[in-house]
C-alpha cells in the first residue's frame, strides 16, 4: 500500500481508504461476517483509513466497525459523522448541525466505536440554519477535550470551507467525485489544495457503475441506487456502453476497471484520498491494487473521449438529496 499526508496534520493514511456504510446500510443484504474478515484482511495489506458515521444503520455500522477497531485501535485512523437525526427506519430524517446536537452525537459514537478519541470528525452535512462558525467552533472543543483530533466537513462549498478553516483547521472535506461526477474540480479542488485541505471522494466508482458489473436491473428494491436518477432505465443503454467502454481501457493497460476508475482519481493530486466502500474481501484486494497502476497521458485522454461520447450518464442524486447539498 502507498500512504499520502492527511492535510496539514503529518498523518500518514492510506491511499485507498476503507468506506464502510455499505456493510449493513443502503446496498444489498448485510452479511457481518464478510464484512468483518474485510476489516480484518484491510489491516493486514495496509488500509488504515476507515470511514463510517452515526446515521448508516442508525449507529449499527460504527458498532460493526468496533468490533475490529477496538483490539486493533492503534493501526487505525477512523473516521465518523454526525449531524443527521435518524428518521423512519433508521433513514436520515434531517439535518442538525447545533452544538447541543453534537454534544450528544459525539458521547454515542465514542460508546459504539468503543474508543477514547476519534481521529477525524465531520460534520456530514453543512446545516442552512446555524452558522459554520458556530458549528465548527464547537466541533473546535471537541478536540480541545480530547473527544476528536481532527475536523472535517462534508458535501460542503469552497466558500464554506473558507469560512470553517477560518474558525479552526479543517483537515479533510468530503463529497461525491468520480469518472461521473466531477463538479467539485471547479471550485472545490483548488480551494482544498490552497488551503492544504485532504480532498476524500466518496463513491469514486460511482456506487459500482464504473466497474462493469453492476446490473442496475437486479438491484434489490430497498437499494439506495434505485432513488438515484443515474441508476433509472432512461441512462441505462448509455452508462452501459460507458462501462463497456471503460473496462475495455482497463483491459487495454491489464487492470480492471476498478482499479482504473481509483487510479484516475488517484492522479488528480496527492492530496487527494478516495474511500471506495465495499464488505468483500475481494473488492477489497480488487481497489488496493490501483496504486499500482500508472496512467499516461494518452490513456487519460483516451478515458476523456470515452466520457465524452457518452454525456447522458443521469444526475448523481435526486432532489431530496440535493437539500443536504451546501451550494452557498
Amino acid at each position: 500500500m502507498q500512504y499520502r499526508t492527511l492535510g496539514q496534520t503529518g498523518i500518514r493514511l492510506s491511499a485507498i481508504g476503507l468506506g464502510c456504510m455499505g456493510m449493513n446500510h443502503a446496498y444489498g443484504v448485510p452479511d457481518d461476517v464478510e464484512s468483518i474478515a474485510t476489516l480484518e484482511k484491510a489491516i493486514e495489506i495496509g488500509i488504515n483509513f476507515w470511514d463510517t458515521a452515526d446515521i448508516y444503520a442508525n449507529g449499527k455500522n460504527e458498532e460493526l466497525v468496533a468490533r475490529v477497531l477496538q483490539p486493533n485501535r492503534q493501526k487505525i485512523f477512523i473516521a465518523t459523522k454526525f449531524g443527521f437525526r435518524p428518521g423512519v427506519d433508521g433513514q436520515p430524517g434531517f439535518f442538525d448541525g447545533s452544538p447541543a446536537y453534537m454534544k450528544t452525537a459525539i458521547e454515542k459514537s465514542l460508546k459504539r466505536l468503543k474508543t477514547e478519541t476519534i481521529d477525524l470528525y465531520y460534520a456530514h452535512r453543512i446545516d442552512p440554519d446555524i452558522p459554520v462558525e458556530e458549528m465548527v467552533g464547537a466541533m473546535a472543543g471537541l478536540v480541545k477535550e480530547g473527544k476528536v483530533r481532527w475536523l472535517g466537513l462534508s458535501e460542503a462549498s469552497a466558500r464554506t470551507l473558507r469560512r470553517a478553516h477560518a474558525v479552526h483547521p479543517i483537515s479533510a472535506l468530503q463529497s461525491e467525485y468520480s469518472l461521473l461526477t466531477r463538479e467539485v474540480e471547479k471550485d472545490i479542488l483548488p480551494v482544498c489544495k490552497e488551503l492544504g485541505v485532504s480532498f476524500i471522494p466518496f463513491s469514486p466508482l460511482a456506487r459500482g457503475l464504473v466497474t462493469n458489473t453492476l446490473h442496475v436491473n437486479e438491484l434489490a428494491e430497498n437499494d439506495f441506487r434505485k432513488t438515484l436518477p443515474r441508476y433509472q432505465q432512461e441512462h441505462e443503454e448509455n452508462n452501459k456502453h460507458l462501462s463497456e467502454g471503460f473496462a475495455a481501457i482497463a483491459g487495454s493497460i491489464h487492470c480492471t476497471p476498478a482499479q482504473l476508475a481509483l487510479a484516475w482519481v488517484l492522479a488528480k493530486g496527492e492530496y487527494i484520498i478516495p474511500i471506495p466502500g465495499t464488505k468483500r474481501r475481494k473488492y477489497l484486494l480488487d481497489n488496493a491494487g490501483a496504486v499500482d497502476v500508472e496512467l499516461t497521458r494518452e490513456k487519460l485522454q483516451e478515458i476523456e473521449k470515452l466520457l465524452a461520447r457518452y454525456p447522458n450518464t443521469g444526475d448523481r442524486y435526486n432532489e431530496s438529496n440535493y437539500r443536504y447539498v451546501d451550494k452557498s
